[in-house]
């Protein structure tokens, strides 16, 4: 079976757990992977935005890969971030992460840089060409300011460039723009990149979610996302307003700061980010009491909904 056929429902953009004096926490990280499978994940994005990854050095990207992958042991399909906005520096990165053992690479739109539409095909298409790895593009213009457009995210998938995106826009109109101008003959991971919009992105036609909140709601939030694609709106719209407020918690602050927060109150990892990311106090009462209302309980050891 192509990857691409195995890229749907809830894949978690796993934390890099952290121990107290800021060191990769191998040992959380090989425990929290077997948890979120135990717990119904559906795949991980190892090193994405949400594991840090501007903070880690290569061999750190290394040891988390390689650790997602060999714990994963083929249960779930794993995809790696190896993008950046240099070509030839991801061409060489995207190989890495095959060679690590990761299913496809997660390859953001150039920032900063400023590409044209033209200069962003090219860009997919030199990955493509020079390594051979599927890739599932990562369009977030909030942090890129660069926007993969829905014609040129069209071009990419005919030409084979790209088998997915992560489509972070939140935007709905997009989102349906996009799927509008895809080739429905040719099999292509759309995913939504965003918390607050898994109902309507699925509801769409959307293959699922790369998901913050699944770090700590695997079960619930694959179950969301297939609720939703089995049009059984009724149980979905309760599970997705639960989501969406446990989400707000977590987006108070910079991502994955607030996360690590609540995944720390769980008892899986510390609390430990790596500068430019601080941890912020305000936050332990903000996402401690948004983990009261969504389990009904005051303490949460062991909690991944």
């Amino acid at each position: 079976m192509s990857i691409v056929n195995e890229l749907s429902g809830a894949m978690s953009a796993i934390i890099t757990p952290f121990t107290d004096v800021g060191d990769v926490d191998v040992p959380s990280l090989e425990r929290l992977v077997e948890a979120q499978i135990e717990g119904g994940i559906d795949g991980f994005v190892a090193c994405g935005t949400t594991g840090e990854t501007p903070t880690l050095s290569a061999a750190e990207q290394q040891r988390v890969v390689e650790t997602v992958v060999q714990k994963t042991a083929g249960r779930v399909p794993v995809i790696a971030g190896s993008g950046s906005n240099n070509t030839k520096a991801t061409v060489t990165a995207t190989k890495e992460v095959q060679r690590w053992g990761a299913d496809a690479a997660l390859v953001v739109v150039p920032y900063y840089n400023k590409p044209s539409q033209d200069g962003i095909a090219a860009h997919y298409r030199a990955i493509q060409e020079e390594t051979g790895v599927p890739v599932v593009a990562y369009n977030v213009p909030g942090r890129t300011v660069t926007d993969m457009m829905p014609d040129t995210i069209a071009r990419c998938q005919s030409e084979g460039w790209i088998i997915g995106v992560k489509d972070a826009t939140a935007n709905m109109i997009r989102a349906a723009e996009t799927l509008d101008r895809l080739n429905p003959s040719k099999p292509f991971a759309m995913l939504s990149g965003d918390d607050f919009t898994i109902l309507p992105f699925v509801a769409l036609g959307g293959k699922g979610v790369i998901s913050v909140v699944s770090n700590i709601l695997p079960g619930d939030t694959s179950r969301l996302v297939k609720l939703t694609a089995a049009k059984q709106l009724e149980e979905a719209r309760p599970l997705n307003a639960r989501i969406i407020a446990l989400s707000k918690a977590l987006f108070a602050a910079p991502n994955p700061v607030p996360l690590k927060e609540a995944m720390a109150m769980a008892g899986w990892c510390t609390r430990t980010v790596r500068l430019p990311l601080i941890t912020d106090e305000t936050m332990k009462d903000v996402v401690s009491q948004a983990l009261k209302t969504y389990t009904g309980k005051t303490s949460f050891d062991g909690f991944m909904g």
